[in-house]
Order: C-alpha cells, then sequence, then structure tokens
C-alpha cells in the first residue's frame, strides 16, 4: 500500500498554547484582585472600569473562553490531525480560528470594563462581539469537519466524538441565548423576559460549563492520558456509554440552578431528575480515565504530567459528583445563593479545567521543540503549590457557605431572625476571604513557575516546525455494515451520521423544556398591577446592568420563612414579564433587592452609593462614586429603548414613548427635591454649585446626573406587588 507523505500543522498548535499561558496569567491576576476586593472594597475606588462588577464577568470569561478556550483549541489542534492521520482541513481557518478568537478576547477585555454587558452569566458579551463569536466557532467547526472527511484514518476515536459533540452544541447554545435586539451599536435587550429569559439563560450557563469546560476536556482526556501513560483506554465500551448517556442527560439538567425560584415547577423537577441521573455517566468517564493508568501508577511518582491528570481527573469527579448533590432540592436550598457554589466552581475550574491545561502544556512543549522539560523539579512544585492553592481557596469557600446559609435561616424564640442584619453574615465570614486570596496567591504563583519553566523549555529547544508523517490513503469501503461489524463500530466510520445523532441527543431536552415554558401562557401568569417600567427606571435598570450590581446581589425571594422575613413576599413568575433580561442573580454577596423599593428613603440610598461604609459599617460594597460626576446622563437612546421593548411585547404607548424625555426629567427633579430634604445634601450641592461656577463649569443640575436614574430603580422594585 502506497504512504502519503503530509506534515502536520504544529504552529497553529504552538500558537494556541502560548495564548493560553499568556491569557491564563491574565485571567488569574484579575480573578486575585477581585479576591482581594472583598478584604478592601475601595481598593480602586472611584475608577469605574477597574470596579469589582465591572471586572467580575471579564473574570470569567478571561478564564473560561481565553485560558480555557485556548487550551482546548491547542489540545484539540493536535490530537485531532494524529488521530486522523491529516494536517487540518485549511491553515487559513486554522489562522482565522487563532486570531478571530484573540481579537474576541481583546474586544471582552475592552467592552466589560466599559461596562458594555448583558449581564448574562458566562454570555455577558454584546451582540456584535456575539456575532463574531458564532462567525469563528464555525470556521472552527468547518476545519475540524474538513479534516475528518478527508482523515487517512477509517474509524473516529472516542475523543474525535467528543469533539464533535463540543463543535455543534455550543453552537446551538451560544445562538439560542445570545437572541437579543440590539438598540445601538453597543446596547442591546433579550428577546427573552424574566421567567423564559432565566431558563434559557441557565440552559446555556449549565450547558456552557458541560460543552465548553467539560466535553472538550474528556476527549482531550481520551487522547492525553493514554498517550502520556503509555495504555490503551480501560475500557471502549465504556467509552460509548459514557459519550450518549453524557451528551443527552446534561441538556436537561440547566433548571438546576433555579430551585425555590419563580420557574415552573415541572421544568425544576425535570432538571432535578436528570442531575441525579448525570451522576452515572460523569463517574463513568472518571473510572475510564483513572483506570486507564492501571500497572502504571509507579510513573505517576516521578512524571508531574501525571500527576496533573490524575489530580484533573479527581477535580472532575469530586465536582460532577457535587453537581447532582446540590441539584437536591434540601442541599439547594443551603447552598444557592451561597459561596459554597463559589468553592464548587473552582473544584472543576482550578483542578479540572486548569490541571488538565497544565499537564497538556508540559508533554506538549518539549516534544514540539524536540528537547526536554527545563526543568521536572519547577514542574513538580508547580504541582504541588497548585493542589495547595485549590485546597486552600475552596475548604474556605465552603465553610464560608455554610455559615452563611446558617446565619440567614436562623430565629429566636421570639420568631426574630437571630441576624437580622445581613452585614453579620459578611463580617462573620471575611477570615475565608482572607484565606482564599491566599490561595489564590498560590495558584497564580504556580502558573508563573509555568511560564518562567515553558520560556526556558522553548530557549533551549528547537524551532517549532510542522512535523513530518506518513500514512496510506484512506481505502473506500462499503457504505454499508460489513458482515459481523457492529453498529456502534458502523457509526464511527460514519463521521456525518455520527454528527446527526449528536445533534438530536442534544436538542431533545432543550426543546422538551424550552419550547412549553415560551409557547404555553399558563407557565407565568400574569400580574395586573405589574407594569412597564418608566423612562428613568428603564435607564437606572440599564445602569445597574452596567455597573455589575446582579454579580452581588440576587432579586429572587426564594419560599422560605427566613427569605420572607427578611426580605418580603416570595417572588411571582407574573413580576417578571417585562425583564429584558431576568436580573435574578446567582450569588447573595449583598442581601436580595426584589423588596427594596420605599424601604429607605432616596438620601439613604443616595450616601450609600457614594460611600457604603459610612451608611453600612462593615459593608463590602464598593462606592460608586462616578454616578455622582458633574455630566450630563445620556437620554438620548431612551426612546430607541422603548421602542425595541414594543417589539419585544412590553406595552409601551406611542404617547409615552414620544413623551418619554420629558416623562424621565419630571421623575428626576422629583427625586433631586426629595434629596434636598437633607440639609447635608443641600450644604454639599450649594458647595458643589459654586466650585464649579468658580472654575468656569457648566453645573450640571442633580436631576440630569447617572445616581438619581439608578435611585429611581431601586425604589421601584417589589412596589408592583401589594401584600399585607
Amino acid at each position: 500500500m502506497e504512504m502519503q507523505q503530509f506534515y502536520y500543522d504544529n504552529k497553529i498548535v504552538k500558537k494556541f498554547i502560548y495564548a493560553t499561558i499568556v491569557f491564563g496569567v491574565v485571567g488569574m491576576l484579575v480573578g486575585l484582585i477581585l479576591a482581594l476586593m472583598f478584604l478592601f472594597p475601595n481598593l480602586t475606588d472611584g475608577i469605574s472600569w477597574l470596579s469589582f462588577g465591572r471586572l467580575r464577568p471579564l473574570h470569567t470569561n478571561a478564564v473560561i473562553f481565553a485560558f480555557v478556550g485556548n487550551a482546548m483549541f491547542a489540545g484539540i489542534y493536535y490530537s485531532l490531525q494524529r488521530l486522523l492521520k491529516a494536517r487540518m482541513f485549511s491553515d487559513f481557518l486554522s489562522n482565522l480560528n487563532f486570531w478571530g478568537w484573540q481579537l474576541i478576547i481583546v474586544a471582552a477585555a475592552v467592552s466589560l470594563p466599559l461596562g458594555y454587558s448583558t449581564s448574562k452569566e458566562y454570555a455577558e458579551l454584546e451582540w456584535p462581539i456575539d456575532i463574531a463569536i458564532a462567525l469563528i466557532w464555525v470556521a472552527f467547526g468547518v476545519n475540524m469537519i474538513g479534516t475528518i472527511l478527508k482523515r487517512r484514518e477509517r474509524h473516529l476515536y472516542v475523543a474525535i466524538w467528543f469533539y464533535i459533540a463540543t463543535f455543534v452544541t455550543v453552537a446551538v447554545l451560544h445562538i439560542f441565548n445570545s437572541l437579543a435586539l440590539p438598540v445601538s451599536g453597543m446596547k442591546s435587550y433579550s428577546v427573552y423576559a424574566g421567567v423564559q429569559d432565566a431558563l434559557v439563560q441557565w440552559w446555556y450557563g449549565h450547558n456552557a460549563v458541560a460543552f465548553f469546560l467539560t466535553t472538550p476536556f474528556l476527549g482531550l482526556m481520551y487522547y492525553f492520558v493514554p498517550k502520556v501513560a503509555n495504555r490503551p483506554v480501560y475500557s471502549y465500551r465504556l467509552s460509548i456509554v459514557h459519550f450518549w448517556s453524557l451528551i443527552f442527560l446534561y441538556i436537561w439538567a440547566g433548571p438546576h440552578h433555579l430551585l425555590y425560584s419563580a420557574l415552573p415547577t415541572w421544568a425544576q423537577n425535570l432538571g432535578v431528575v436528570f442531575s441525579i441521573m448525570l451522576i452515572a455517566p460523569s463517574w463513568g468517564g472518571m473510572i475510564n480515565g483513572l483506570l486507564t493508568l492501571r500497572g502504571v501508577w509507579d510513573k505517576v511518582r516521578v512524571e508531574p504530567v501525571l500527576k496533573f491528570f490524575v489530580v484533573a481527573i479527581t477535580g472532575y469527579g469530586m465536582a460532577t459528583f457535587e453537581g447532582p448533590m446540590l441539584s437536591l432540592k434540601n442541599v439547594n436550598a443551603i447552598a444557592h445563593f451561597t459561596d459554597w457554589i463559589i468553592a464548587h466552581v473552582h473544584v472543576g475550574a482550578l483542578a479540572w479545567n486548569g490541571f488538565m491545561a497544565f499537564g497538556i502544556i508540559y508533554w506538549l512543549i518539549p516534544r514540539m521543540t524536540k528537547t526536554e522539560l527545563y526543568s521536572t523539579k519547577l514542574a513538580n512544585f508547580h504541582f504541588w503549590i497548585g493542589t495547595l492553592g485549590i485546597i486552600l481557596y475552596t475548604l474556605p469557600m465552603y465553610v464560608a457557605g455554610f455559615t452563611q446559609a446558617s446565619m440567614w435561616k436562623q430565629f429566636n424564640p421570639d420568631g426574630t431572625l437571630t441576624y437580622g442584619n445581613f452585614l453579620e453574615t459578611v463580617t462573620q465570614i471575611m477570615p475565608m476571604y482572607w484565606m482564599r486570596a491566599i490561595g489564590g496567591t498560590l495558584y497564580l504563583t504556580g502558573m508563573l513557575v509555568l511560564v518562567y519553566n515553558i520560556i526556558q523549555t522553548v530557549r533551549a529547544g528547537e524551532t517549532i516546525e510542522d512535523e513530518l508523517a506518513e500514512a496510506p490513503e484512506l481505502q473506500k469501503i462499503s457504505a454499508g455494515r460489513i458482515q459481523g461489524e457492529k453498529y456502534h463500530a458502523w457509526l464511527e466510520r460514519k463521521p456525518i451520521q455520527l454528527t446527526i445523532f449528536a445533534v438530536i441527543a442534544i436538542l431533545i431536552g432543550g426543546v422538551v423544556q424550552i419550547v412549553p415554558t415560551i409557547m404555553v401562557k399558563s407557565n407565568i401568569p400574569t400580574i395586573a398591577s405589574v407594569k412597564p417600567y418608566s423612562p428613568l427606571e428603564l435607564q437606572g435598570r440599564d445602569l445597574y446592568i452596567r455597573e455589575g450590581c446582579v454579580g452581588c446581589h440576587s432579586q429572587m425571594v426564594r419560599p422560605f420563612r427566613s427569605e420572607v422575613e427578611r426580605y418580603g413576599p416570595q417572588s411571582k413568575a407574573g413580576e417578571f414579564v417585562y425583564d429584558h433580561p431576568f436580573l435574578w442573580g446567582s450569588k447573595r454577596t449583598g442581601p436580595d433587592l426584589l423588596r427594596e423599593g420605599g424601604k429607605y428613603n432616596d438620601n439613604w440610598h443616595f450616601n450609600h452609593f457614594w460611600s457604603p461604609q459610612s451608611i453600612s459599617a462593615g459593608s463590602i460594597m464598593p462606592a460608586y462614586k462616578w454616578l455622582f460626576d458633574n455630566k450630563s446622563m445620556d437620554n438620548s437612546l431612551i426612546q430607541k429603548k422603548m421602542q425595541v421593548m414594543v417589539t419585544l411585547g412590553v406595552p409601551y404607548t406611542d404617547a409615552q414613548i414620544a413623551n418619554a424625555e420629558n416623562d424621565l426629567r419630571a421623575q428626576a427633579v422629583k427625586i433631586e427635591e426629595s434629596l434636598k430634604n437633607d440639609p447635608d445634601f443641600v450644604k454639599s450641592y450649594d458647595n458643589s454649585k459654586k466650585k464649579a461656577e468658580a472654575r468656569g463649569e457648566k453645573f450640571v443640575p442633580m436631576n440630569e446626573r447617572e445616581i438619581v436614574a439608578l435611585i429611581a430603580y431601586i425604589q421601584r422594585l417589589g412596589t408592583d406587588i401589594k401584600v399585607k
């Protein structure tokens, strides 16, 4: 049989590895800064683009899509070529994938700190960037499928099944969750509202974790662990069961993020059932990975790459056991909105994704530079300090989560809350926040050790060039099943059929949950007293989104005695029908705000945004001084915003839209007048006016500044529901 010579494209792998390392440092550094902000809330006092609310989505996007995303592409581009015995289908598409992805990351790094955010977790990027993500993802998929079709290896190895499922599912999730109507070049509103938006978001959010952080890395595990250990996969039959059951079950589990919320109970219960079933395929994958190392555990002692892989797979097992446990309603009632969830997420991110990425980098770079790793001792040091960092990060967060839950739910014998002031809980868990910062510092230190080790390895080795390979051309055989051929073995040589079956498997769960929630009106009963936001309140809501307030405050009162006592009546589905997007939140660093309207006067909120600590001693909320700047709020888009809302079903009248600016100004003037009830405000206001006039500056009245709109929105919250 005639052998064909060709070259594997190593240069694209090199680019993605270097990008992984750079963005790993950046993403982890931003994470450490955020951890320090819990200890020093005004660390970046007065700098809007370095505030906690704007940096938090930057951190999650940098770690998920920049660090883990680039590591995923590096591993796929390396393994896919060798598993298929073919160079990538198109060098142009490979480079478009690389440079397009880096430009998207840069766009995120610029837009998120500037406040351009949709507020939807893991999907905060605005609509032009979303379109770019879809286009680059399609380029990646076309390149992968093109390579599969021109392969020289008949059967598709298990890793490739996971790569295919990753491509098709992420495309579906991203497109459906990102559907929005643009208001301007960098502002849009989700086409879904309230309960429906929440379901679609967590269908996406849960499965972004599943199909961006899990399935591609399981594919990488099935390639790199046997390769490094020089052993076959423990069980090929188990890998078949693992793959199909995982991609079918995972897609149903999103509603477990919305237990005890205003989501219809049937959807919550479906999420719970399928989440519990997920333990089986998840642990099937972990067992297959760890048992592949049977007979070579002595190598784990001396080989740092295998050490990283073992802890990564163990971390995957821990996270995928904990996830289904957290979906049990009685456990979720304790954990949700607390730091327990932060611990859970970081077990997966730091151990599973981080350590898999580190192991792959340490294994690939010496092979591509044709040299030895510069220092095995440094790699071992990275492993141990990284492991210690994970422990010191996650354990205090588990303790913090239990502390929060137990303090929030405690009652005195007379029926009053034992810890009625939310800040009593915050004060109690500050030592745990210190330990988290130390754990994060250790993990980042390990990353910096990797940077040094890889730079020295690359310097000592040869330039990374394309690698010569040879293989016989694939001979055509019967399209049907060969005599004695098992059905799945036939499917493994039929990429189109395999892809179609994968798409069907992932669509079933999404369709069953989402379509009835959107189409059947009885799922979201309407409430006559719930009215659309006024123009000023709509502006304030957009400022709330811009500043990332949803990252620390929930707007969802669950049906627990402790929450009803603390915050007010439980949330109803009909309250959120005009909320594009929903703002239920997923973490309570501060109290729930759904019933905040009218609890305090305008002056309280004014002073609280200027200096939270002066109003609430011990608060870890940062000040928002840029909202008070002597400049007018931009109201140029208010009519366009309302018109878009009308298209989405919000019942604004033509008269309301035409009179929007006048209504906005009238409500703002009213708030300014109420602020003047405080003599200190009047004194400060008059002084500011005199100073501005003395400098020859135009003085902007308070009713034209952003703070007034935000106060209007906060004061509106929960006032539509009249309960005795």
